[in-house]
């Protein structure tokens, strides 16, 4: 019995070739899609607060303390990614996707019926966790879904979309008036809108499992029944997951991203994205405190104009040191800081998961965003501050620090991920 399953296997290697390696099909659009829609809601649910604040402000009493905390609450939820991505590793990655969106958009409606600041900021958390699924779950699904080449190449642009909802965000936050005292509570709710839209593709058109994480689990047979059904009978496994295995897969240890084989890894993947973070997050959710700060006046077209930069940098892939520049130079040095920054953004979806191989991609992945969450959240909470302190100048001398300490990490640790450098992994295919 044993020798027919095991010349069974070898003839599906021979009379099948590796998915991974099949044309764009039908399946990887389905993916795509939802996964692109989730990036929108997540842009436009944590862009939104900024908008929202700032017209709160001309109703009650915010301290920079509660400031920093409502703009930082859903990115201290994101720190959340390092218990999504252990539960993503161990149950999947789909059936988390087809719930959190309908959580996002139930939490986000909420703010319609309080004003209380705590329970805005633990509203905030709540959204940040369901947000952590996307950035965590989806991108492993998406790589693990997506032929080998399309996959790094379509996650660098999921940025593209991410950088759409934020911009969304702040045109709707900015265009929305007439609730009066209300008005910041219905800016909020609107990121309801593209969460739903995201729940409802998900649901119509629903997702596969990874066919790679059910096979990590010892799941073989009913991972090539998936892609037999999503891509037909000529495709399955990379070889690698076909030959025998004498024990079952048993649970990985988070542990096991501190150990010898993935340190280095794990520092690099959370220290880069937690320092572009930092200055991201920091300047993007409280724009118009800072543009007011730096004495322009018209923070709405200025903050369009902002956000466009930001667009223009991930297509294309210091305000510090002088302080005497007028206001229309500031903006044009701030606009050309916001093509710069974003263009390294583009890097932040693909390599996290290609530092990682399949059996700990899920809590690689999720653990760097957590450690970029801390970096983020601080940025959005320090920014208010520092930005009362001493100004722009200082808000944007902090953050080039801190750009300057990844810069140097990146430059001594960084690993290359290129396919060309993985002679290993592609003679298993």
């Amino acid at each position: 019995m044993e020798n027919n399953t095991q010349t069974t296997r070898e003839k599906i290697i021979k009379t099948k070739k590796n998915y991974k390696r099949a044309p764009l099909m039908p399946v990887h659009l389905r993916v795509m899609i939802a996964v692109v829609l989730g990036q929108i809601a997540c842009g436009y649910a944590l862009g939104i607060s900024g908008t929202a604040l700032s017209n709160a402000a001309k109703y009650i009493n915010i301290s920079d303390l509660w400031t920093g905390l409502i703009g930082a609450g859903s990115l201290i939820g994101l720190a959340g990614s390092l218990l999504i991505g252990r539960l993503s590793d161990k149950i999947g990655r789909r059936k988390l996707l087809m719930i959190n969106m309908y959580i996002l958009a139930g939490l986000t409606l909420l703010y319609l019926l309080t004003a209380n600041l705590l329970l805005t900021f633990i509203i905030r958390i709540g959204i940040g966790l369901m947000i952590a699924v996307d950035y965590t779950v989806g991108n492993a699904l998406l790589t693990e879904w997506l032929p080998k080449g399309e996959d790094s190449k379509r996650q660098s642009h999921l940025l593209i979309y991410w950088i759409i909802g934020f911009i969304l965000s702040y045109i709707a936050g900015t265009l929305i008036t007439g609730f009066g005292a209300y008005t910041w509570q219905v800016i909020l709710a609107t990121g309801a809108v593209p969460a739903i839209i995201t729940a409802l593709f998900r649901s119509f058109f629903p997702l596969p499992a990874s066919p790679t994480w059910l096979a990590s689990k010892g799941k073989v047979k009913k991972a090539n029944k998936i892609i037999s059904k999503h891509m037909g009978r000529k495709w399955r496994l990379p070889k690698r997951f076909m030959k025998k295995k004498k024990k079952t897969p048993k649970n990985i240890s988070w542990a096991i991203l501190f150990s010898k084989k993935y340190l280095r890894r794990t520092l690099v993947g959370g220290i880069f994205y937690a320092c572009q973070a930092f200055s991201f997050f920091g300047i993007s959710i409280f724009l118009p405190i800072l543009l007011s700060s730096m004495n322009i006046t018209d923070s709405n077209i200025s903050g369009i104009i902002y956000n466009g930069g930001m667009f223009v940098g991930v297509l294309f892939g210091i305000l510090a040191l002088v302080p005497g520049l007028n206001s229309m130079v500031k903006l044009t040095i701030f606009t050309i800081f916001a093509i710069i920054l974003s263009s390294g953004l583009v890097l932040d979806y693909p390599y996290p998961t290609e530092l990682f191989d399949i059996k700990v991609r899920g809590t690689g992945v999720g653990t760097c965003i957590t450690i970029s969450r801390f970096g983020a959240a601080a940025g959005t909470f320090l920014l208010s501050v520092l930005t009362n302190v001493g100004g722009a100048k200082l808000a944007m001398l902090v953050c080039a620090i801190v750009l300057l300490f990844a810069f140097i990490i990146c430059l001594i640790w960084a690993p290359e991920t290129s396919p060309k450098f993985m002679k290993k992994e592609q003679k298993t295919e």
